[in-house]
């Protein structure tokens, strides 16, 4: 169960603000943010689209990522006085979001073909259609102290149950839209150790503690076409909207190159998630994200794209196998034959072997079952398997 806490209203983090100073560091190699002119919102970069950036292969590369929660027109893309409802003050509203909700952005009169902040193409020079850009997540830092937990357009797990236009809101720090979306803020509070937790409060004096994960929700490469370029919403081979909560600092995404120049992009930036992403979205947050983009080519490339039909992940602890699909079961079972491709590719294992081997020790679990494509994913311990693979 989650810890409750007592906790006043509306108090921000043990720093006694919401912002986080302009003091944190830029770990990559380039620094990116997040403008009008660096981003998009909703649609994924495609083949054609110019790069905001070129980077070598192996360099790092710091971003300043943008989250979409505060700033949507359905939370009346102001975020000052969103935020503001909530008890922030306008000194801490970040600049880019202001910037980004008074741009031109998306103002064409359209619905939003998604509703992320993406941030990018960054071209890696030498990438061509057939390699794999692998990311290294180096380093995640907060920035800010709060962040919202949406539920939105009958889209969480529960449609037609949540969120009810009837329903009267008890909880303190719940707001409903003009078109129905309920919006739950959450802040970030520090333990006596220094350690940072998640603080969602349900009365006006108690709340439930929970622990942070950063993490980049959305990181892919470029695919689709300029005339019908991706929404931001379903992932696919091209990654995207992966949402798998393990993908943090310390792990590597293997993506495969679908045009030269691969034309990485990050969005979605996560504080923590619950595996299946249930109400809609996570703790969304704005994150510094900094990432090493590396060309894996030629037979390391075919060996990796042919374990698996969808990206593949790593962490220090894990390998990770990738199922997605509309249909949850499907994606179930695309998941199992990556893990089998994998596991029979780089152990030995016969097929019935490893199948026997995942139903004892690996686990699957649900990544998210919000984004029209589903998203299963497979944790296989290293620690099984002793010496180089």
């Amino acid at each position: 169960m989650p810890h409750s806490t007592t906790t006043s209203p509306r108090t921000p983090g043990s720093s006694g603000t919401y912002a986080v100073p302009d003091m944190l560091r830029v770990d990559g190699n380039h620094h990116l943010r997040t403008t009008a002119e660096t981003a998009r919102w909703g649609e994924l970069p495609h083949p054609d689209s110019a790069p905001a950036l070129a980077v070598d292969d192996g360099e790092t590369l710091t971003v300043d990522l943008v989250s979409h929660e505060g700033i949507l027109p359905d939370q009346g893309r102001d975020p000052v006085a969103f935020f503001g409802g909530f008890g922030v003050p306008a000194r801490d509203i970040l600049d880019d979001a202001r910037a980004i909700a008074e741009s031109g952005l998306a103002r064409d009169g359209a619905a939003l073909p998604g509703p992320h902040i993406i941030t990018g193409p960054v071209a890696v020079r030498g990438a061509e259609p057939g390699d794999l850009l692998k990311v290294d997540t180096l380093s995640l830092q907060l920035r800010t102290r709060y962040g919202i937990v949406a539920n939105r357009h009958q889209r969480g797990a529960l449609p037609g149950e949540l969120p009810q236009d009837s329903e009267e809101l008890s909880g303190p720090d719940l707001l409903r839209g003009p078109t129905g979306t309920i919006s739950a803020f959450c802040t970030v509070d520090t333990d006596g150790d220094g350690t940072d937790y998640g603080v969602l409060r349900y009365t006006e004096n108690l709340a439930a503690r929970f622990p942070l994960n950063p993490f980049v929700g959305i990181m892919g490469v470029a695919g689709g076409t300029g005339d019908a370029p991706l929404s931001s919403i379903p992932p696919g081979v091209h990654g995207g909207n992966l949402d798998v909560k393990h993908l943090t600092c310390g792990s590597s995404l293997y993506l495969p190159v679908q045009a030269e120049g691969a034309g990485f992009y990050a969005g979605d930036p996560h504080f923590a998630q619950g595996n299946g992403e249930v109400a809609l979205t996570a703790f969304e947050a704005p994150l510094r994200a900094t990432v090493r983009l590396s060309v894996v080519r030629g037979e390391a490339a075919r060996r990796v794209q042919g374990l698996a039909a969808h990206p593949f992940a790593e962490n220090r602890t894990h390998w990770i196998a990738i199922g997605l699909d509309q249909s949850l079961d499907e994606a179930m079972r695309q998941c199992v034959r990556s893990a089998l491709a994998f596991l029979t590719a780089t152990t030995g294992m016969d097929r019935q072997t490893a199948y026997a081997y995942l139903s004892a020790a690996a686990d699957f679990e649900v990544s998210q079952v919000v984004d029209h494509v589903k998203g299963v994913h497979c944790l296989i311990r290293k620690a099984d398997f002793p010496g180089e693979l």
